[in-house]
């Protein structure tokens, strides 16, 4: 069997091109990605999966980012609009668990209507006091051990609805004080106190079918950020655990330098599975393409096994959910 390509890449606009299509074709990529400029109205999110999936003759995964608050794609009026994360768990108090797992069970049934089977979500980094506002309230918790139990109960209820997860942004962006789609946060914390919280969730979540790195350095282990980092890498597979496929975060946020070829060839020979590039022009996305190759034997292994765990919505009752979510969110004690 021919190995797929080691990347995932998105388009332009809301249908895709004659060399969109000509490109994917050639390179055969994993998977593709989706954002607000490829999201208009069902029918035609509909027809861009389909051609997606069309240029490259499989059934590939096609990803989002539906965490809810002000990261989601889809979004009203055609679509439901969620509290943040944070919110929605303190909104929800001790039935937290069961909230999120209708939340993600409810948005699984959004995305797969219109062909999306993956989402870019749990999100468990562990919030602080000093976590930088663009994460601060897509977190859960402020505790690993809450924050692992809430990502599971996401996870679950992606999967029941026919939805891949990712897990990210591993292993922890919760200390970072800036923002890693302008700069390379920093986090010097020791090693026994990072294992102790930000990485414990990626550890309790580690059968889960995809994670995505974090494009920060982790000065206790090493000068180069976690996405680029073979010490980083090899600790995530050998103390988290994690086996599954391991993508990297957007390769043209700016916490990396140099070139887009030269980001994917030091991602994947740090240890990553799967380049993930976004917002880019054709020849970047070539770029990419061309400098990420195929996936090696081990990440087809695992992208094979991820895929393995995509399987048919359960059979639910979409209406219940939501009246029973709206309750847990709304009732005595949380107005």
């Amino acid at each position: 069997m021919t190995h797929q390509g080691a990347c995932i890449l998105d388009a332009e606009g809301l249908r895709l091109s004659a060399d969109e299509k000509a490109l994917f074709r050639r390179v055969e990529p994993f998977g593709f990605i989706l954002f607000a400029r490829n999201i208009q109205a069902p029918d035609q999110v509909r027809a861009l999966c389909d051609e997606m999936r069309s240029a490259v003759g499989r059934d590939v995964p096609i990803f989002n980012d539906q965490e809810g608050g002000r990261v989601q794609r889809l979004r009203a009026p055609v679509w439901r609009e969620w509290l943040p994360p944070l919110e929605h768990v303190t909104a929800a108090g001790a039935l937290a668990e069961r909230a999120m797992y209708l939340r993600y069970r409810i948005i699984a049934d959004e995305l797969r209507k219109i062909g999306i089977d993956g989402n870019c979500a749990p999100l468990v980094d562990v919030a602080g006091p000093q976590t930088h506002e663009f994460l601060r309230n897509r977190c859960y918790e402020t505790q690993a051990d809450k924050v692992a139990h809430l990502g599971r109960a996401v996870a679950n209820g992606l999967l029941d609805g026919g939805v891949l997860p990712v897990v990210k942004h591993i292993p922890g962006h919760g200390r970072a004080v800036t923002d890693s789609h302008h700069s390379l946060p920093h986090v010097d914390a020791a090693e026994a106190t990072l294992k102790d919280v930000d990485f414990k969730p990626f550890r309790m979540l580690q059968d889960l079918p995809m994670a995505m790195t974090a494009h920060v350095v982790y000065s206790d282990l090493d000068d180069r950020a976690a996405t680029v980092s073979p010490i980083v890498m090899q600790m995530i597979r050998e103390k988290i655990g994690f086996e599954g496929l391991v993508m990297t975060d957007d390769v043209s946020m700016k916490a990396l330098s140099g070139s887009l070829a030269e980001i994917s060839v030091q991602s994947l020979e740090a240890g990553c599975d799967v380049i993930l590039h976004c917002n880019g022009t054709l020849s970047e996305r070539a770029e990419v393409a061309d400098a990420a190759g195929r996936l090696s034997n081990a990440g087809q292994d695992r992208a094979d096994r991820a895929m393995a765990m995509r399987h048919s919505p359960d059979k639910v009752d979409i209406a219940a959910m939501e009246a029973e979510l709206s309750k847990i969110l709304n009732g005595p004690g949380h107005g």
